[in-house]
């Protein structure tokens, strides 16, 4: 239609332009570009700022005192962040492909996709390491703006309507009961908040048949950010998209079907670009130990459920965090009785919302949310795509102009909602005063807003509104703050301290890589201190834990936590040499301490073929001294000698529980609490003491120990109990937590002159090279037989020698080893992430698609713009 022209008096009425900072009137398309970025930065800044000053109320880090609260395994994401800053200053040992620091070597790139794809992560480059603390908080509080400024631009597309209350409710989005109290401690997470509303502009493009192209890269953009939550955000839209084409009105059949092929297609080609992604993290997920067996025990009561739509609490039980706070609530309340909403919508977006719920707390769709695992840990991590939907009920309620009447029954609603749910564990002193007077006030305002003639009334309600929604918005966040760090899991930590940052300066005052190791040793400030702290240390903590790095380490001695996916440092000698471990922490005598070691080279040259596999050695010891390639240990017999009589079992004795004596107390004589054993070894020796899944406490020559084992979940260290005394006799104590079993060789008594020698017979390489992914070294003369690398034999290495074909590596007791032949001088190993290739090979075509449909459109928009034969005439 031609633009209708202009009246005299309108032509002749002097336009009001913006100045720019010129003095020259702004563009007219600028204009409409600021004035339609106005609401999603007004969504931002409340959401942001309501948030902040909930922190800043509460005195939480960083806008008070008290440290940042993250749940006890969250604050692993801190030194994935530090790795991170290091990977952009160059200062990484490794590279994406491959992690030197953790494990004693693992990859990284699937954790690079997982764990820091989130576009704010990168803004850790721009501070300094020693506050990487910092930019980690910046990512939620960022995700929280973009998710609350996208979901007013979805809004507007879902229906056209101011833009300052579409703001308004997207702060509810924005702050949702999900990011409260799940997504804030996991940064990566919190892309799932952008991820849907970006999903659903995508999806409105494929209604409106435009901007393919450009709808394909968003869809391409969620899925690279995190592609868990990616996953449930899109699922979460195609349901969107389908009850907007199921009620929309009566019209074309073939209409529909275009837009949901388009959605369809627009989704595949958006997905197949980040196949890397999924590629990568898939077959690194299938080789990764399995986690601990998860069980669906049972879902929440349905008014404990329903009791989550109410701002300001956190229950004690598992269950979706839904809430959207007052406003928004209202209005879903009262989107039933807005009767200029047809029936077919509201029936349908009901229903939406319903099922959605419903398949949140049944095992066979939580499954479906999660990727077909049920996750370890809360079970209800899609909750915020809920969260999105009610906010969608609640906007298409309050652009439809609703009523004080339908207002009014919507707040009845409410009402009979918060004494129905007034017992249940979410239900606080803060939510009834956010029902009671944020609700009033809410509702005064949304009636004023309908009955208000001018523009000025209206901006002054709207005013008035927005002060509600964000002294609200920050009470809720306050509230919930609160009650969830009196917690035990949401225990406030802070990883980066004065502590650790002196340890960081000690370990790199030793570092001698990649001649050897400096490990960290214990777990002492985050779930992956060799990433915070540096070295190369075996402390690794990742749902991406390889079974072979797991597997390996534990029956070397190592222990373990979650089954093996938080793998831990060696804490005996002979484990240490055998990983080339020449410096290490201690906590043994209360506090770090820096000690040397003797150790075998990284890459060691061993003459002949590995050991022929005549089934897997019995014990700890009899597996490190096969890697070592000497014998070093006295492994005998424990005996019992006194205290609770434990019963002969195959392969050990099975304990009576026993009391722990007194903290400080000396037990001693036949009579003493626990049980006694004794074994008979040269003067001289270091007692190591493995029992891995033992829990209670174990007294030795020098010390005692103490176990948290449970099979096959936490598995204990081999430890040094101290020294063999001088007539040769070894008693070690044990007290049992319950029935415990003790293996009857749990004791090997070291000899350090044999170890000393050991190590020194072994040779390495000439030079050593270790460049991100990548190692060369020049062999010994006369090198023949094997290389042996100290590094777990996980897939995806290749090495060649002397420059011939890569072949992949064979394993030596879980080690990495390369056949050399005779006369071997060169060697060279690279790792390439499995599924790297085929994803790339995918991405490439997906591509050479959008490209294809990118060239067309523009064609076809010339062919349209040329005139005809005819017109040319």
């Amino acid at each position: 239609m031609a633009p209708t022209p202009a009246t005299p008096q309108e032509a002749a009425r002097p336009q009001e332009v913006a100045p720019s900072r010129l003095g020259r009137p702004l563009p007219a398309a600028l204009r409409g570009a600021l004035r339609r970025l106005g609401a999603p930065w007004l969504a931002a800044v409340l959401s942001m700022g309501a948030y902040c000053l909930a922190l800043a109320l509460h005195g939480s880090y960083p806008l008070g005192p008290r440290s940042r609260a993250v749940n006890d395994l969250g604050n692993q994401f801190v030194p994935f962040h530090a790795r991170l800053w290091d990977l952009l200053h160059g200062t990484a040992n490794g590279d994406l492909y491959f992690n030197w620091s953790s494990g004693y070597g693992v990859p990284f790139l699937a954790d690079f996709f997982t764990y820091l794809m989130n576009p704010f992560s990168w803004l850790v480059g721009l501070f300094p390491r020693a506050l990487a603390d910092f930019p980690v908080f910046l990512v939620t509080l960022a995700s929280i703006g973009l998710g609350a400024a996208l979901m007013t631009v979805f809004l507007g597309l879902l229906h056209p309507g101011s833009g300052r209350l579409r703001a308004l409710l997207s702060v509810g989005y924005g702050l949702c009961g999900w990011v409260l109290n799940d997504g804030f401690a996991d940064p990566m997470w919190m892309w799932g908040l952008v991820a849907l509303p970006l999903v659903g502009i995508a999806a409105d493009w494929c209604v409106r048949r435009t901007r393919w192209v450009a709808g394909t890269l968003l869809v391409a953009l969620a899925w690279a950010g995190n592609f868990y939550t990616a996953a449930m955000a899109t699922l979460a839209m195609a349901l969107v998209l389908g009850v907007r084409l199921l009620t929309a009105p009566p019209g074309a059949r073939g209409d529909r079907l275009r837009a949901a092929g388009r959605a369809a297609a627009m989704a595949a080609v958006g997905i197949a670009l980040t196949a890397p992604v999924l590629t990568v993290s898939l077959l690194a997920s299938r080789a990764a130990q399995p986690a601990p067996e998860v069980l669906y025990r049972h879902r929440p009561p349905p008014l404990y459920q329903l009791a989550q739509l109410l701002p300001g609490g956190h229950g004690g039980s598992p269950a979706p965090n839904i809430f959207i706070g007052v406003p928004g609530l209202l209005l879903v309340a009262a989107f039933p009785f807005v009767r200029a909403v047809p029936p077919r919508v509201r029936i349908g977006w009901y229903a939406l919302a319903a099922g959605v719920a419903v398949s949140f707390v049944w095992k066979p769709t939580v499954l479906l949310w999660h990727g077909l695992a049920l996750p370890n840990g809360s079970p209800y991590r899609a909750a915020f795509v809920l969260s999105g939907i009610l906010v969608m009920i609640s906007w298409l309620a309050l652009a439809h102009r609703p009523r004080p009447r339908e207002l009014a029954a919507g707040a009845g609603l409410v009402a009979l909602l918060a004494v129905l749910c007034r017992d249940q564990g979410a239900v606080s002193t803060a939510t009834w005063v956010l029902v009671a007077g944020g609700g009033a006030a809410t509702l005064a305002a949304l009636a004023a807003l309908t009955g208000a003639r001018t523009d000025r009334a209206r901006a002054a309600v709207t005013a008035a509104l927005t002060g509600t929604v964000l002294l609200g918005s920050a009470y809720t966040a306050f509230s919930v703050t609160a009650v969830r760090d009196r917690i035990a899991w949401f225990r406030p930590k802070t990883t980066l301290t004065p502590a650790s940052l002196a340890v960081r300066a000690g370990l790199a005052g030793r570092a001698d890589w990649p001649r050897s190791r400096t490990d960290p040793g214990p777990h002492e400030f985050a779930n992956n201190d060799p990433l915070l702290l540096g070295g190369e240390g075996g402390s690794y903590y990742s749902s991406y834990v390889p079974a072979v790095t797991a597997r390996t380490l534990q029956a070397l001695g190592a222990g373990w936590y979650m089954r093996g996916r938080h793998t831990l440092s060696f804490e005996d000698p002979v484990g240490r040499a055998v990983m080339g471990v020449g410096s290490y922490l201690s906590a043994a005598h209360g506090r770090l301490t820096a000690y040397r070691a003797p150790h075998a080279p990284l890459l060691t040259v061993r003459d002949g073929p590995p050991p022929a596999a005549g089934g897997e050695p019995s014990t700890v010891f009899a597996r490190q001294e096969r890697l070592l390639g000497a014998a070093v240990y006295e492994v005998p017999r424990l005996t019992p000698a006194g205290g609770a009589v434990p019963l002969p079992v195959r392969g050990g004795w099975l304990l009576p529980p026993a009391p722990l004596p007194a903290a400080g107390r000396q037990v001693a004589g036949p009579d003493a609490a626990g049980t006694a054993f004794t074994a008979r070894c040269a003067p001289g020796g270091v007692v190591v003491w493995s029992a891995p899944w033992f829990a209670g406490r174990v007294g030795g020559p020098g010390g005692h120990v103490e176990g948290a084992g449970k099979y096959d979940i936490t598995a204990n260290a081999a430890s040094v109990l101290g020294g063999v005394p001088a007539d040769g006799k070894v008693t070690v104590r044990v007290h049992g937590q319950g029935w415990q079993v003790v293996p009857e060789r749990a004791v090997g008594c070291l000899s350090p002159r044999r170890l000393a020698a050991a190590v020194g017979a072994l040779r390495g390489p000439r030079t050593l090279t270790v460049d991100g992914h990548r190692l060369t070294a020049r062999l010994p003369r006369g090198a023949a037989g094997r290389a042996v690398l100290a590094v777990p034999a996980v897939a995806g290495w290749s090495c060649a020698v002397d420059g011939g074909p890569s072949r992949a590596p064979a394993s030596d007791g879980g080690l990495l080893a390369v056949p050399l032949g005779r006369g071997a001088g060169r060697l060279s190993c690279a790792y390439v992430p499995p599924g790297l290739r085929p994803g790339l090979a995918v991405s490439g075509a997906a591509g050479l698609v959008l490209a294809a449909v990118a060239f067309g459109g523009r064609l076809r928009g010339r062919s349209r713009l040329r005139p005809s034969k005819e017109a040319r005439a």
